[in-house]
């Protein structure tokens, strides 16, 4: 079995320390490849130094997240958009829209998120989308930019099934991660109603460490927790949930 972390931040200061022992326990977990969004400007050089040292494992986006975005965003999406015409990367993020902590800058994020999907389009790579309080104004700018060029994925999802379905439909992936294994989260009923070519399987580490490592660090090579509990949900042996979503997650960022 092989695994794909699609979207984990181990560049985060949190790893400073032990990132070769991070990574060495993700090849003893079958953890073959971890995909990097990026935040801003001030975690680029992180995150490419990371590449750097270890390129066969840690694959960088280039985006602005919704947090980030503030009254002066303009100048860090020409730090993206510079970016992302020096280099290739595997996709435009992490963006899309957060209203959970503050709501000032409503407007600014939905036009910093209409930007970065334009991004995509030129440079035909994904989005990555982040999505809190927000998922009805996100999954709406997605349909409105819809177009043949235009794929990605919804991470960390917590939504309902018509929400899902809503993903589904557009021809978007589904990230399911460490909330997948809470049962608080209620993704009991959710996760057996999304189709199987639709699921791909992250942590958001250092953030959200799956059950039952619960309010710790989380690292990428908690992924097998993850995929055993959507393996229960969908009611499929574990290594086809590995198959299965280790190719969507090849489909979605092109790769192979």
């Amino acid at each position: 079995m092989s695994f794909i972390d699609t979207h984990a931040h181990i560049y985060d200061q949190q790893f400073k320390e032990d990132i070769a022992d991070v990574l060495e326990r993700c090849a003893e977990a079958d953890v073959q490849r971890i995909y990097m969004p990026n935040i801003d400007h001030t975690s680029i050089d992180a995150m490419l130094e990371l590449e750097n040292r270890y390129p066969q494992q840690c694959v960088p986006m280039m985006g602005l997240h919704p947090s980030s975005v503030r009254k002066h965003f303009e100048s860090e999406l020409y730090k993206v958009e510079e970016w992302l015409n020096r280099r290739p990367f595997a996709a435009v993020g992490e963006i899309g829209l957060d209203y959970y902590w503050d709501t000032s800058f409503k407007e600014q994020q939905k036009e910093a998120f209409r930007v970065q999907i334009d991004f995509a389009k030129q440079f035909r790579i994904p989005i990555v989308i982040h999505t809190r309080e927000s998922f009805e104004d996100a999954i709406a700018i997605v349909e409105e930019k819809m177009e043949d060029t235009l794929t990605g994925v919804f991470h960390c999802f917590t939504g309902t099934s018509e929400e899902a379905e809503r993903i589904v439909k557009a021809g978007f992936h589904i990230g399911l991660g460490g909330v997948s294994t809470f049962k608080n989260a209620k993704l009991d009923m959710v996760i057996p109603t999304i189709p199987i070519h639709a699921i791909v399987l992250e942590t958001d580490s250092p953030y959200l460490a799956p059950v039952p490592h619960r309010g710790k660090r989380n690292e990428p090579s908690y992924i097998p927790l993850v995929a055993e509990r959507v393996a229960t949900y969908k009611q499929m042996a574990l290594e086809e949930i590995a198959e299965k979503t280790t190719q969507n997650a090849f489909t979605l960022f092109k790769a192979s």
